[in-house]
């Protein structure tokens, strides 16, 4: 595993997404994934699984310490109290006292954002979120935090995939020296039919979707958490280590038409701003 340093953490450039997979499968596979060399899982109260991730820490043989644990707030539950209580509850199913990486899950304009931030900093200063961090947050929102608010955060969790791009925000990111963790990565397998991905996968004796991988962790300041539950799956997704993309082929994977948004529920925030 290869590592990206942000704010002195280091942080893997691959984890474990772990979105519908649940109950002994989910345990299952992030025991595998850790046998296999995956240091961070990545979960959220709405998944319904931190119980079954928290299992799996517990009963791994890798030291609590050595895996980087991130979760998400739910969007309703972003009311200062109900955050801190919320994340209690989440510890307590993740049987750890503290995650790497706490993160709101998508904005919500019904609470008050700065109220929501300073609870956050709360479970960060007791210890309860190392960092702390946004999912789904476009750079306007995160300018709010960082600029209005005056918070600096450690990370925000966005789709991000070679039909998607996040430039703007990937620019933003080196400013403010925060991470970008790409969620479905794989553009949900669409990146599997794609021509051009595939022969540069050729070229290197890859699939494209590792080819996928290696295009956004060659990215300054990106990290990947591509899901998968097959052992195959998950030994492709970490085995992108040995192999470097040309610059003609990261320009021609910057080339592809990125307006390709997967993920995009009635509560999302304006991408365009």
């Amino acid at each position: 595993m290869q590592y990206k340093t942000i704010q002195g953490v280091d942080v893997p450039e691959i984890g474990l997404g772990t979105y519908k997979l649940y109950g002994k499968e989910c345990k299952n596979t992030v025991m595998k994934a850790f046998d296999l060399g995956y240091r961070l899982v990545d979960t959220a109260q709405m998944y319904k699984n931190e119980a079954e991730i928290g299992d799996a820490i517990r009963t791994s043989h890798v030291d609590r310490e050595e895996i980087f644990v991130t979760t998400k707030v739910w969007h309703t539950n972003l009311e200062h109290d109900d955050l801190l209580q919320t994340v209690e509850d989440s510890l307590e199913q993740l049987k750890t006292p503290y995650v790497d990486l706490l993160m709101i899950h998508w904005p919500n304009k019904q609470y008050s954002l700065e109220k929501t931030m300073e609870a956050m900093l709360v479970l960060r200063d007791q210890g309860k979120a190392m960092n702390i961090g946004v999912c789904n947050f476009p750079i306007d929102l995160v300018k709010e935090v960082t600029e209005e608010l005056q918070i600096p955060i450690f990370c925000d969790q966005v789709e991000f995939h070679p039909f998607l791009e996040q430039f703007d925000l990937l620019e933003y990111s080196y400013e403010q020296e925060f991470l970008i963790t790409a969620y479905s990565p794989l553009a949900q397998g669409k990146v599997f039919e794609n021509e051009l991905l595939q022969d540069i996968g050729q070229n290197h004796g890859k699939t494209a979707g590792q080819v996928s991988l290696r295009w956004l962790i060659e990215q300054e300041n990106v990290v990947a958490i591509p899901k998968a539950s097959s052992e195959k799956h998950l030994k492709e997704n970490i085995d992108i280590f040995d192999f470097e993309l040309t610059d003609e082929e990261f320009q021609s994977i910057d080339e592809l038409d990125k307006s390709l948004r997967l993920v995009n529920p009635s509560f999302a925030p304006d991408w365009s701003k």
